[in-house]
């Protein structure tokens, strides 16, 4: 398994890569929001020689909307990988599937050179999802033993812990499997 972390404005530009192989940064959510450490936080996983991914945090509604605005601030770079974060808001509502499965189309669509995957806790995507489609991969969240969620679906990534910070584990055998899988034809 390899190991890494997502980070987002709560987390310093500077974050220690020791061990790890790849970083998700949180960009953007809804239609306003960008993380201000947004190109330090993901210049610092490059410098180390992370896989970089980026993620938007989904809100119901205005999906073509969103979906442009996450890409207009995720640099356009083969070889990153594009997630939606899939969950509840601190307004209580969450995007439907229909909502969930469109943005991750829209995105698939707009940067057809980047791999896209859905990001969801356990509770989600077995009690909220009904067409498990998680484009490219699935990202799942479930805090148990790293490389163990309690899904039976098929997962990419999965996010084990959030002490001290949130933690995962990808399933490829190596880094340069990670690589070659973020670069699609």
């Amino acid at each position: 398994m390899l190991r890494g972390i997502d980070v987002s404005a709560y987390q310093p530009s500077a974050y220690d890569t020791h061990g790890l192989s790849f970083v998700f940064v949180k960009a953007t959510e809804g239609r306003s929001y960008v993380n201000p450490k947004l190109t330090a936080q993901a210049r610092h996983g490059r410098d180390a020689g992370l896989v970089v991914g980026f993620y938007h945090f989904l809100w119901p509604g205005n999906l073509t909307a969103q979906a442009e605005y996450f890409l207009s601030k995720a640099p356009e770079r083969r070889g990153d990988i594009l997630a939606v974060d899939w969950e509840t808001t601190g307004a209580g509502t969450h995007a439907t599937n229909a909502e969930k499965d469109t943005f991750l189309r829209t995105l698939k669509k707009l940067r057809p050179h980047n791999r896209v995957v859905l990001y969801c806790n356990r509770h989600y995507w077995l009690t909220v999802d009904s067409t498990s489609y998680a484009g490219d991969g699935l990202w799942i969240a479930d805090y148990v033993t790293a490389g163990k969620p309690r899904i039976k679906a098929k997962w990419r990534f999965h996010q084990y812990s959030s002490e001290p910070h949130d933690k995962n584990v990808a399933d490829f055998a190596s880094a340069a499997a990670l690589r070659s899988w973020a670069l699609p034809e």
